[in-house]
């Protein structure tokens, strides 16, 4: 008998067939959940008009999608690394889907926060494990990029949710906040047939103490990718244990501490420039910027972000993208400070999408590859748990900031981000074709 690691068994597999077809699926459920968090500021002009209500007692609606979200990351991120990866997502999925649909059909505003937390916490499910699983049938080699390629997913999502609600908008049908959600919810039905041809991860597997399902899986994956399988004497060894219990124990601690801190303060800054920054601009007479079609350009910004932090994680290695891009965010929210006409504000948006995808992009690749396989999907779901937090607490801040002046507002973004990018350089690990473990 003859053993192989893991690691080197998702090498000669290389990508191929398989991995299309779980990016697909991955992709799908992927564009569905951004659908689902964008279409809060789509729907709440539509929930106030139905429901009699202002435009901020609507955005409860995203409030509760947040918290929902927040919860759901970090339970059923630890609930992926106890009873398995498969088995949360084909859950969470169903969930996402059900409330979804349910949505549509609310009869009050309190039914309706109801089914948004819930819908919110069942896509906070979904979001960390997604990665967690993928990136566990991924090689070394070409990890870091395909992690990318499917945070790319996102912006496809950006400008489904928009151009849909751009064209109800044409129709000018009552309560289209219903239609919204209808369609931001079909994606999520189509993926729960798909999930159930996604296998367990075989880096769990051979975690949890069953080699023989693992190498299947394997053995299915080389054969897709049109390679030998493994021979029946070769056994797949299991990788080393880790050390600590948990992701803020022993060696774990330190960069828990620091890539969360990332997480947050880009979340805050995300979710400060794209929620408070537009409606600012339109109330100075930048009204371009709440188009329909400008929001468009805005998601068609974030593909070459996605498309160069997917290059660069390769090439340069996590850390340096991830702090490279955290930089370009800084610097392109002080544009803000001296635009002062309509096309300066236009390129400083664009950028800022540009700039603030890519540091998404670099982010989701790079989190999943600091932890080991028992701790994976914790770790991620603490992650997506933060930058919940950092969305739930961004109006706030934003609203003491405001008082204060418009450069204060953008000076403080931009001085979060480049702590972000310190944060970032001080992470103990560069994870560039390392192994999973």
């Amino acid at each position: 008998m003859t053993t192989t690691t893991m690691q080197d068994a998702l090498d000669s597999a290389g990508t191929g067939p398989y991995q299309r077809r779980l990016m697909a699926i991955f992709g799908l459920v992927w564009a569905a959940d951004a659908m689902q968090v964008l279409a809060v500021g789509f729907t709440a002009a539509s929930i106030a008009a139905t429901f009699g209500l202002s435009v901020p007692q609507a955005l409860q609606t995203g409030t509760l999608f947040f918290l929902g979200m927040l919860l759901g990351a970090v339970g059923f991120g630890r609930l992926a690394d106890r009873i398995g990866r498969r088995k949360v997502l084909i859950v969470t999925v169903a969930c996402d889907a059900v409330f979804g649909f349910l949505s549509i059909f609310a009869p009050s505003f309190e039914v309706l926060l109801l089914l948004r937390f819930l819908t919110g916490a069942a896509v906070g499910g979904t979001l960390p494990v997604d990665y967690a699983m993928m990136s566990e049938f991924l090689p070394a080699r070409s990890r870091g990029r395909w992690l990318v390629m499917l945070e790319g997913f996102w912006a496809v999502g950006t400008l489904v949710v928009a151009l849909t609600a751009w064209l109800i908008s044409l129709t000018d049908l009552t309560d289209a906040w219903r239609y919204i959600f209808a369609v931001t919810a079909v994606p999520a039905a189509i993926g729960i047939g798909l999930r159930f041809l996604v296998p367990e991860s075989p880096l769990y597997l051979l975690r949890s103490g069953k080699p023989a399902e693992a190498k299947v899986i394997v053995n299915r994956m080389l054969v897709a990718n049109g390679r030998p399988e493994l021979s029946p004497t070769v056994t797949i060894a299991l990788p080393a244990a880790s050390t600590g219990a948990g992701i803020f124990s022993g060696a774990l601690r330190r960069r828990s501490l620091l890539v969360l801190a990332v997480w947050f303060l880009v979340s805050v800054s995300y979710y400060g420039v794209f929620t408070w920054m537009p409606p600012r601009l339109a109330g100075e007479g930048f009204g371009f910027v709440r188009g329909y079609g400008f929001l468009v350009l805005i998601a068609l910004a974030q593909i070459p972000g996605y498309a160069l932090a997917a290059y660069g994680v390769e090439a340069w290695g996590r850390r340096p993208t991830l702090v490279g891009f955290c930089l370009l965010s800084a610097f392109s929210c002080l544009l803000f400070v001296v635009a002062n006409d309509a096309p300066l504000i236009a390129a400083a948006l664009l950028i800022m999408s540009f700039a603030l995808l890519g540091t998404w992009g670099a982010l989701y690749a790079y989190t999943p590859e600091l932890y080991p396989t028992e701790t994976r999907a914790t770790g991620m779901g603490t992650a997506g748990g933060m930058a919940r937090l950092g969305g739930l607490l961004a109006p706030s801040l934003i609203g003491l900031l405001v008082a204060k002046g418009f450069a204060l507002a953008i000076g403080t973004f931009a001085g979060l981000l480049l702590i972000a990018a310190m944060a970032a350089l001080l992470i103990d690990a560069e994870t560039r074709r390392a192994s999973l473990t």
